[in-house]
């Protein structure tokens, strides 16, 4: 039976006027084995219906004494949400000690729906991906992004981000490069300092969210551009001996005061490292991350290491990548032998439980970890006030300001590619104009006054938007990454070349991924490359209104062919042979330059 929740807030936990460290200290002392075994925990927590406490709530939170948890919930209506929050708060405060709930969240200002990477924005303001960020180049763009999607999580009681991903692009097959910031790490060291200020505010405090920079030690050098969350995916690979050219926005990240790692599901192959997952690796978290590089902040690891489950109602094995002959328990023990303070996505207190029952892992060693766990919270002003105001979130999430500047840079980040004959921009377009398209919907044409025909045949122009090629894999799943070739295949291909050839056509490519693309180059009237953007984004680039312009500039090569792919380093950037655009390739309306 759980213990009773103290009726008033006497003890000096509570006492604002104590140190943070006497304030943990005199916590952590107060705790039970359980209350501590507890906070390693960081799991996924659902909503009930209209944004009520689920069913699995209580016992989560004053069962297995649990207090962080990740929100994967879709924000539409953000007091709505905000009043979730609020009542979940409640819970906690009902338990015996009433530690607040550190609530975090995936990616979820861009157009990304992909459980477990990245939530589309819905209430909140919607920019780039932060492939976007990265095309644009500006620290301070990269500033202003997060200082605003700092405002708008704590305005709904979201205290933790579970990002910056700062992998590196270098192997252009990798399904998860949306979320990165491209294939330079200098250039995504610079990006990932200003996202880590934007998301502290002026000093760590009350008033901001803790960010989680991943993949520790990157992962980007994926064999065979396979995805870890896979176990055809599993290995990370070096030939190229460039282990340390990934290390290096994680660098950047803890010199700008980094407060939380993860590291990857991948195990290193072929390197000084045992060949086990990056969670269950000590080499890398203790040897590499806290030893060598200095960090002292906290390591969750990523979700879902030590036990099997279900992932949008279709069965998942654990990513126990090169341990997968251990027993749960004994995984446990791996993982916190290597260093890590957190368990993602489990729920399995009882192992933890067991190994300080039977003297495997010691109750100080869980105490180093709730320590700091502890004292993130404390740090994050949860215990002063875990409440938010339902009605001033509703004001500040998703503010016509911040709407601006999220739309303005959705429409900056557009990379033009090419541009025969400077086709674009089309400022002036006659009203009888005839414009076949695909890839949106025809009324955000018609909406300016513009006609749409039925058939390349009988228009003057075709706006065509793509998605970047890929080989679809069922799953509910395993349908989201998109993986395999870069190229279309051979009928897509004659699909499009039999539009280009009929009409002058515009092309915009969302590139997740490189893409492979120089049959479109070559027929094309202009190609652009988007890094998310809705369609009145497009248009205005293409019309040119208010001066709207593609500033981008890409953030990765575009590989000329699959042969150059396969034969590239998965670890070494910039290496497919013979390019058809370089990174930092982006051309300029004729009247910017």
């Amino acid at each position: 039976m759980a213990p009773r929740a103290a009726s008033n807030k006497t003890q000096p936990y509570w006492d604002v006027s104590l140190s943070v460290d006497k304030r943990v200290e005199d916590l952590i002392q107060r705790m039970t084995i359980e209350e501590k075994v507890g906070q390693l925990f960081h799991t996924r927590i659902d909503t009930g219906v209209n944004d009520t406490l689920a069913n699995t709530s209580v016992p989560l939170v004053q069962g297995l004494f649990m207090s962080h948890f990740n929100t994967g919930a879709s924000i539409t209506n953000a007091s709505s949400f905000a009043r979730w929050s609020n009542s979940l708060q409640d819970l906690a405060a009902n338990t015996r000690l009433g530690i607040p709930i550190t609530l975090s969240t995936d990616p979820r200002h861009a157009f990304t729906d992909n459980i477990g990477t990245g939530l589309p924005a819905g209430a909140f303001s919607q920019w780039p991906e932060s492939l976007g960020l990265a095309a644009l180049r500006s620290p301070e763009i990269v500033k202003d992004f997060a200082n605003i999607a700092r405002q708008e999580y704590l305005a709904v009681g979201i205290k933790s981000a579970l990002h910056p991903q700062v992998d590196l692009a270098t192997e252009p097959r990798w399904s998860r490069i949306a979320g990165t910031m491209g294939e330079d790490a200098h250039l995504t060291a610079k990006l990932v300092v200003a996202y880590i200020e934007g998301f502290t505010g002026q000093t760590f405090g009350h008033d901001s969210v803790t960010t989680v920079t991943k993949h520790f030690p990157g992962g980007g050098a994926i064999q065979n551009g396979e995805d870890s969350h896979f176990e055809y995916g599993q290995n990370a690979t070096y030939p190229g001996n460039n282990f340390d050219y990934h290390l290096i926005p994680f660098e950047a990240a803890i010199k700008a005061g980094a407060r939380q790692m993860m590291p990857y599901y991948s195990r290193p192959i072929g390197t000084q490292y045992e060949e086990v997952g990056f969670g269950f690796n000590k080499g890398i978290v203790t040897g590499l991350l806290r030893e060598k590089m200095g960090f002292d902040g906290i390591v969750v690891s990523d979700w879902g290491l030590i036990t099997d489950s279900l992932i949008r109602g279709e069965p998942f094995p654990a990513r126990a990548w090169g341990v997968q002959n251990l027993t749960h328990i004994q995984r446990a023990e791996k993982i916190l032998n290597a260093g890590c303070d957190q368990f993602g996505g489990e729920t399995r207190t009882d192992l933890i439980l067991q190994l300080v029952d039977n003297g495997t892992i010691s109750e100080e060693r869980i105490d180093v970890s709730v320590r700091k766990l502890l004292r993130e919270k404390f740090l994050l002003g949860l215990f002063e006030n875990p409440y938010v105001d339902p009605v001033a979130a509703g004001r500040i999430v998703g503010q016509s300001a911040f709407r601006k500047l999220g739309n303005d840079t959705q429409r900056r980040a557009f990379t033009l590619l090419s541009n025969d004959d400077n086709y674009l921009p089309l400022r002036t377009v006659p009203a009888a104009t005839k414009f076949y398209i695909e890839g949106f919907n025809q009324t955000y044409l018609e909406r300016r006054g513009l006609q749409v025909v039925a058939t390349p045949a009988e228009a003057d122009y075709a706006l065509v938007r793509l998605q970047a090629p890929y080989e679809y894999r069922a799953g509910a799943f395993t349908s989201g990454f998109h993986a395999g070739s870069l190229a279309y295949n051979a009928t897509e291909q004659a699909r499009q070349a039999a539009i280009y050839e009929a009409v002058p056509t515009i092309v915009d490519i969302y590139l997740d991924r490189p893409a492979i693309i120089p049959e479109i180059i070559e027929s094309a009237a202009a190609v652009m490359a988007n890094f998310g953007s809705g369609p009145d984004a497009l248009l205005d680039i293409v019309f040119g209104v208010d001066g709207a312009s593609p500033q981008g500039k890409l953030p990765f090569d575009l590989p000329r062919s699959m042969a150059a792919v396969e034969a590239s380093k998965e670890d070494v950037p910039f290496d497919t042979e013979n390019p058809v655009f370089r990174f930092g390739h982006g051309l300029r309306y004729v009247d910017d330059c």
